[in-house]
């Protein structure tokens, strides 16, 4: 019995760029549905795409956390894992993915209900992690990332159907107003940018240090920014941001002497598993687009 192919509401890599409306609810939990977020942060994220969080993990946390970063960065046999990438000029490691696989601190954190409590509220069922890793922005030439939707390489890349993925950035350190932080667009999540050209297989290799497909029209980015703004997040270490899988977001070099470094998690509905890539000739490797869709417990 063969089955049937599930119908694909967000059309992209096309001969043409395209821009479709959100055919999904935003906040898919109810408003009353216990959790460590308020009635209030809730409609602000369905509102804007994002919440941000002041404090979410403790200054002691941070560094048990930032600790653990600097031991898999400076670890020979991480480095040399396909699961890191290396910055093209410096040569030095610009993330790590399955982090929540290779460190019992960074499954701990997965677990804890701060987090996983968020994810289940927002996407209103149980959650399995599609996606997560360790970025790390050194001071004096760190690379930033070109403006994207997670959400338009996640479907075409990784087969996720529908806009039910939830991602958190915990900053490991304080992230100023000049050293690389992330920038989204508020209110950007209620439209599907589906961009223009044909997915080279493996693209993942080169997209993982420079986004090429996928990547929007200067024009469509140019109206959006128009319509909604941009927002530059900023906080101390221990500060948080959540948003949704849509928002069109970006960051900019790190030319400064600070270094920027977070935890990212990427939080996807056990009722949005992935199927076969919608715009790509093969799938992505587990360790970026998982497979494993065990709930989080």
């Amino acid at each position: 019995m063969t089955t049937a192919p599930v119908k694909d509401l967000y059309p992209t890599r096309g001969t043409t760029e395209v821009s479709v409306p959100r055919q999904d609810p935003v906040v898919w939990g109810s408003p009353d549905t216990p959790g460590p977020i308020s009635a209030a942060g809730l409609q602000g994220f369905e509102r804007d795409g994002f919440l941000a969080v002041d404090q979410l993990i403790t200054p002691d946390e941070v560094e048990v956390y930032k600790r653990e970063l600097d031991r898999l960065v400076g670890d020979p046999a991480i480095r040399a894992d396909e699961r890191s990438i290396v910055e093209p000029k410096s040569k030095e490691i610009r993330s790590v993915f399955e982090v929540h696989r290779i460190s019992e601190a960074f499954a701990n954190l997965v677990r804890d209900p701060r987090v996983v409590g968020r994810a289940r509220q927002i996407l209103g069922s149980d959650v399995y992690v599609h996606q997560s890793r360790i970025n790390v922005k050194p001071g004096f030439g760190a690379s930033g990332f070109y403006w994207h939707s997670d959400f338009e390489t996640w479907h075409a890349e990784d087969g996720l159907p529908n806009m039910r993925t939830v991602s958190v950035s915990i900053a490991l350190t304080e992230n100023f107003d000049t050293n690389g932080g992330l920038m989204i667009m508020p209110g950007s999540h209620r439209t599907f940018l589906g961009c223009a050209g044909a997915t080279p297989k493996d693209n993942y290799k080169k997209s993982l240090q420079m986004q090429d497909a996928g990547t929007p029209s200067d024009e469509a980015l140019t109206a959006l920014a128009g319509e909604h703004g941009i927002r530059l997040f900023t906080g101390k270490a221990g500060s948080a941001t959540w948003f949704d899988c849509n928002c069109m977001h970006g960051s900019g070099d790190n030319i400064t002497p600070f270094p920027r470094s977070n935890v990212f998690i990427v939080f996807n509905s056990v009722e949005n598993k992935a199927v076969e890539p919608f715009a790509a000739p093969v799938r992505r490797p587990t360790f970026i687009g998982a497979r494993d869709f065990t709930p989080v417990r």
